[in-house]
């Protein structure tokens, strides 16, 4: 052996090994490092699991606050910290990235992007960003307008910094990357809008391309990228969708098998969102809403299995997937589990695609079941929204969206943050692509959302969220935790026999694992959608979590804000055992004078304004122009803000995110959106009207 140390070949062996294979074996290794969270999921397999327990269930109730960080704005939190060589990073809304002291929070450095704010009008659910990869002395971080970063670990100092979209397309960038032996694997988001789905790899070094998997076909009369391509054309049939791009973006969930070297990958809903006018000759449209296994290689397309085939109901499958190895019916089976929008829990053999099984885990009005032969759901007529609009559950915010669940291996369950969610879909039969809105080919209803503040509560009492613990081998809720309201964070599980979770209304909770049992909560006064880590440095464990409100729901929703502080700047929060407890949350929500308006009494030009509302501006400031809270409330806008309204709509806010609309709307236009959002502010009693 003495011999072999020492020869030349064993030399020469040993230092034309790279550094990134150096890293990507320590990377593999992630479950030996405790004072780490390496991966954004910990490891490859995206379990959320640490084998800490030294906060566990007899002294978590002990949990204070180590220390907390302002990130300087008040947009939806939704990084994952990444915790490497004793340095935390975070990112922030607009892509800005902050490298912390884990210990004391204390900045090393922070750097931001300039992400054009303009850009946001194509952001489809907040400027949110859900964290950066690191790989040796690299932290690389998409932006939401479409660029990868490589910044220096130390300095923050950047490397390169390289665009990964065609910009005349509204494709943005929310999710976080992925670094698989030196190769950066980013998708993007953007098919309400109406972009072409793809995922890319990017050399570590110098941000060059080394390939690009389209997930659907592009125009039929020019060739295909790919036998995938040809293969899903077939599936495709009338209509032009390669003119609204298709859909099937990757915009989040990935995982990494390094026994079988595969890459998984779960893709979007289609564009236009409606079958009917988007491929009206039926199909499956592949590679919608499906898992898709890719050679992380060279981009080649090894197998797929479609989660919500010919997909109507914006039913993504880009939702958190987790591998694990689990014995099922006396077998041992390398599977891949996913609890996708629309409202099945899937277990799939990972090495094939083959399906295993599937339940309901949230109710549903769009499918009994699944086929145990063929792996596909079977529709019910009722939910055809082709001729007549239909109530539907899930709504396109899923019966679980993107906030991470977590797997644990000692209790064998699965924890889901899951949601109860409605919507009317109805197909528009006059749709046109428009490349500077949404293009969803729904006549999207609004008549459903009464007006009736109390009417409005009620619907509100219907859209619920819980936890809930999973047990994959035998399809079952195990226990449930729940809440009032839906779109609470992520999960992380720990061997210490511990569940934790932010919720949407603010509180972090921890809860036994193996029976749910609630044994800590703490206020943090402002609403939670991230997910927590935990890592262990100097011999002391902590448990973090960013916390911010924000992204879809928050946007969107037609209710009052969850939390008492909407508007507060997001923190990261660590806590630790006999940390400080925190005082009660300050309440900031700003108290108005009521404000006399003057409101237009033709009926008519309210009911074009409530029109072109929904069509250009609920995304942002919600259904109805009831505000969540997060961005700017406009019936609660002041004398200078509705002198300002026209120049703000038509011109832009530079600097704030509120992009011009002068390339889609009139000055007529944006006149009746002002009349709707005035009529709306007195109607729930926001503001009162002068006397006619």
């Amino acid at each position: 052996m003495k011999n072999l140390l020492l020869s030349p070949l064993f030399l020469i062996l040993l230092f034309s090994c790279s550094e990134a294979d150096s890293y990507f074996s320590r990377v593999l290794n992630a479950d030996s490092e405790e004072d780490s969270w390496l991966l954004h999921g910990r490891t490859y397999d995206e379990s959320r699991f640490s084998p800490l327990k030294d906060i566990n269930d007899s002294n978590v109730q002990d949990l204070g606050l180590a220390w907390s960080f302002e990130t300087g704005t008040n947009r939806g939190h939704e990084t994952t910290p990444i915790v490497v060589d004793g340095i935390m990073f975070i990112t922030a809304p607009w892509s800005v990235v902050f490298a912390l002291d884990p210990v004391t929070g204390k900045e090393i450095w922070s750097f931001d992007p300039q992400a054009d704010k303009a850009w946001a009008r194509n952001a489809c659910c907040d400027v949110v960003n859900r964290g950066v990869a690191v790989w040796e002395d690299q932290v690389i971080v998409a932006t939401i307008d479409g660029r990868l970063i490589s910044l220096d670990k130390k300095s923050g100092e950047v490397n390169w910094d390289i665009l990964t979209i065609d910009k005349s397309k509204p494709y943005t960038i929310t999710g976080a990357p992925r670094i698989i032996n030196g190769k950066i694997i980013i998708g993007n988001g953007g098919a309400e809008y109406g972009v072409r789905g793809y995922i890319s790899a990017y050399d570590v070094k110098d941000g060059s391309m080394l390939w690009r998997f389209f997930t659907v076909p592009g125009n039929p009369d020019e060739p295909f990228e790919s036998e995938a391509m040809a293969h899903a054309a077939k599936t495709w049939s009338g209509g032009k969708w390669w003119e609204v791009g298709g859909g099937g973006t990757v915009w989040d969930s990935m995982a990494y098998d390094p026994e079988l070297n595969l890459l998984y990958i779960g893709t979007g809903n289609g564009s236009p969102w409606n079958r009917y006018q988007r491929s009206p000759g039926g199909g499956d449209n592949l590679y919608l809403s499906s898992i898709v296994a890719i050679n992380p290689d060279n981009g080649g397309y090894v197998w797929h299995y479609q989660t919500t085939p010919g997909d109507t109901w914006d039913y993504t499958a880009t939702q958190h997937m987790i591998l694990a190895d689990i014995e099922i019916n006396g077998e041992l089976r390398k599977v891949i589990m996913q609890a996708p929008k629309n409202g099945f829990f899937y277990v799939i053999d990972r090495t094939n695609g083959e399906f295993i099984s599937a339940k309901n885990y949230v109710p549903m009005s769009w499918a009994s079941h699944v086929d145990p032969k063929t792996g596909r759901p079977v529709e019910l007529d009722e939910a055809n929204h082709k001729l007549s609009p239909v109530l539907t559950t899930p709504g396109p915010l899923g019966g679980h969206n993107w906030h991470p669940m977590s797997y644990s291996p000692t209790t064998g369950l699965v924890y889901i943050p899951a949601q109860e969610t409605l919507f009317i879909f109805s197909t528009d039969t006059n749709f046109k692509y428009n490349p500077r809105t949404w293009n969803t080919a729904q006549q999207i209803e609004m008549t459903y959302l009464p007006k009736d503040p109390e009417e409005l509560a009620m619907v509100d009492s219907a859209t619920v969220g819980y936890l809930v613990a999973w047990d994959p081998k035998i399809q079952k809720e195990v226990w449930r935790a729940q809440y009032q309201r839906p779109w609470s964070g992520g999960v992380l599980s720990t061997d210490g026999n511990l569940v934790f979770q932010g919720t949407s209304d603010g509180r972090f909770i921890s809860y036994a694992a193996d029976s749910g049992d609630l044994l800590w909560s703490m206020d943090t006064g402002q609403g939670i959608v991230a997910p927590p880590i935990t890592y262990k440095i100097n011999g002391e464990q902590f448990v973090a979590i960013q916390v911010g409100y924000g992204g879809a729901y928050a946007l969107l929703g037609a209710f009052e804000p969850a939390n008492e502080n909407p508007g507060r700047n997001g923190r990261m929060m660590v806590f630790k055992l006999g940390g400080k407890q925190l005082e009660k949350p300050i309440k900031t929500i700003a108290q108005l004078h009521p404000t006399i308006t003057e409101l237009n009494p033709d009926s008519l030009i309210i009911a074009r304004g409530e029109y072109e509302y929904h069509e250009h501006c609920q995304f942002c400031h919600g259904i109805g122009a009831i505000g969540g809270g997060v961005i700017a409330d406009l019936r609660m806008l002041d004398s200078e803000g509705n002198t300002a309204f026209l120049g703000s709509v038509l011109g832009g806010v530079h600097g704030s995110g509120m992009a011009s609309f002068q390339d889609v709307l009139t000055i007529d236009q944006a006149t009746q959106i002002h009349e709707y959002v005035k009529s709306q502010a007195v109607l729930t009693g926001v503001l009162q009207a002068a006397e006619q």
